[in-house]
């Protein structure tokens, strides 16, 4: 008789282990708290208008495709990919931008223009980059983060000295143009930390910018969401949304079952894609890992306020994502990781896929996504959401030369409140825990629970770290572990 897994939560590393799990064998039922899967990856509809309400970019391609190749799929088989020209926009001040093609040839022609001689150190650097990305996701992120000795190969010998460096240590000393230096220091903000505390064999994270590209699937990030439920279901996973875990029951050490909407339901084998501190607050104390100091004391990824709005015209002299760099980073970073607070002067990002996909908006209107990262944990009321809505609006249109506020039809927005509420996420953190030098592989909460046989965790909060080619590989590595565990 099959070994049966209960998995808490639908987000991508709980569809994927789901996946893997029910392809070798095992009976796996998901229980989902909210209405719809997904996770973080989530959608909003309202009035012909159709937004992520999570990630929003497609990097790292390969990573998907090797997932489906794990079952004999392809993402073509699900969903159309589309190579983004341009990938995005950066601006620095009002008019004043800086433009990042679908190709490395492109992209050096648009350094040389800013600063004479950088193309050269680019190439050399996305050299390495690259280097760093063939060991890192052809192998390293691969491995479970059980102990040190996974990072120790005749490879990452080598590589040493770049665990010790930081990526922006390595960036500033190579461009000292400070507009090239922040666009190269921009791709590791996905990892959750700053460039300053991310260690400098990262740098792979810009190969996957300039060396792959950004893609968008036709009809928005849900449709990968959609793939593996589709995916799922046809390997015979159960999914049962409005299913929220209320509590993990452990009989003598071992976890045997989960409540659900007051019902019991007996299970092998139980696996978190949830929030692992939320998860761990399910348990009796006794068996709880990792204490709330533990957590105080660990540097996570940030939150975001983020607004969908609906606009009654198309737009202009935006791309499909576009940065606003044209205040300090160093200040705004420093106000999400040092002294927690509201920054005075927002960083934020836009996406505008209705630039590219017809589907995300009707004809002739726009569909925006205006998002500002914040400390997690941050008070969060209407009234600060409103107090940055309009900065960062009058910014933008001050930024871009055209007026929009007129223009909004609507305007939903999302916040500290809401991570907590919808997914749990401890102090309302968007991204996970961040991937500094102290924070990654092994030393990151653990995929088994040291205290309870039988239980396991996936996600952003373990390894190999947050965005959502790391969760679609969370799922796998947990799977992995399970099976070497508890043979069907």
């Amino acid at each position: 008789m099959s070994k049966t897994v209960s998995i808490i939560g639908s987000g991508f590393s709980a569809l994927a282990s789901s996946c893997y799990l029910a392809r070798d064998g095992y009976d796996v039922t998901i229980f989902e708290k909210n209405k719809t899967i997904g996770g973080r990856a989530r959608q909003l509809k309202k009035e012909g208008f159709t937004f992520d309400i999570g990630p929003t970019w497609y990097w790292m391609p390969d990573v998907f495709e090797r997932f489906f190749a794990d079952f004999n799929k392809t993402p073509d088989d699900y969903y159309t990919l589309e190579k983004l020209n341009p990938a995005y926009s950066v601006y620095f001040g009002k008019g004043d931008y800086i433009t990042i093609e679908d190709t490395l040839e492109k992209i050096c022609t648009a350094f040389e223009e800013e600063e004479k001689g950088s193309s050269k150190k680019l190439l050399e650097f996305i050299d390495n980059a690259q280097n760093n990305y063939d060991v890192a996701i052809k192998d390293l992120v691969y491995r479970p983060g059980v102990s040190l000795f996974e990072l120790i190969t005749p490879v990452t010998i080598k590589k040493i000295g770049q665990f010790f460096s930081t990526i922006k240590k390595d960036v500033r000393k190579e461009f000292k143009n400070d507009r090239l230096a922040m666009i190269l220091e921009f791709p590791v903000l996905f990892l959750g930390a700053k460039p300053d505390n991310t260690p400098s064999f990262y740098s792979f994270m810009n190969y996957a910018d300039f060396g792959i590209g950004t893609f968008h699937p036709k009809k928005g990030m849900y449709q990968v969401i959609l793939a593996m439920e589709t995916l799922a279901k046809s390997l015979g996973v159960t999914i049962k949304t409005e299913n929220p875990v209320d509590k993990i029951i452990v009989d003598n050490g071992k976890a045997i079952s989960i409540i659900s909407n007051g019902n019991n339901q007996k299970s092998d084998i139980i696996l978190s894609g949830a929030d692992y501190h939320h998860t761990e607050t399910l348990l009796d104390t006794n068996y709880v890992q990792y204490s709330q100091d533990y957590w105080e004391k660990k540097i996570f990824a940030p939150s975001s306020l983020l607004f969908y709005i609906g606009f009654d015209k198309k737009l202009k002299n935006v791309n499909h994502h576009t940065l606003f760099f044209d205040v300090d980073f160093d200040v705004h970073a420093k106000d999400i990781y040092d002294t927690p607070k509201w920054p005075e002067q927002p960083l934020f990002y836009a996406s505008f896929p209705s630039i590219t996909d017809s589907n995300a908006a009707p004809e002739g209107k726009e569909a925006g996504i205006f998002l500002i990262p914040l400390a997690p944990g941050l008070e969060d009321t209407e009234e600060l959401r409103a107090k940055y809505f309009e900065k960062i609006i009058t910014r933008f249109e001050d930024l871009t030369s055209q007026s929009v506020k007129k223009s909004i039809t609507f305007k939903e927005s999302f916040c500290v409140n809401d991570f907590i509420s919808d997914y749990n996420s401890y102090k309302g953190n968007a991204y996970g825990m961040a991937n500094t030098l102290l924070q990654t592989a092994f030393l990151r909460p653990k995929l088994k629970s040291k205290k309870v046989s039988n239980l396991y965790f996936t996600g952003q909060l373990t390894v190999p770290g947050p965005g959502v080619p790391p969760s679609l590989i969370s799922g796998k590595l947990v799977a992995e572990l399970i099976k070497k565990h508890h043979s069907n």
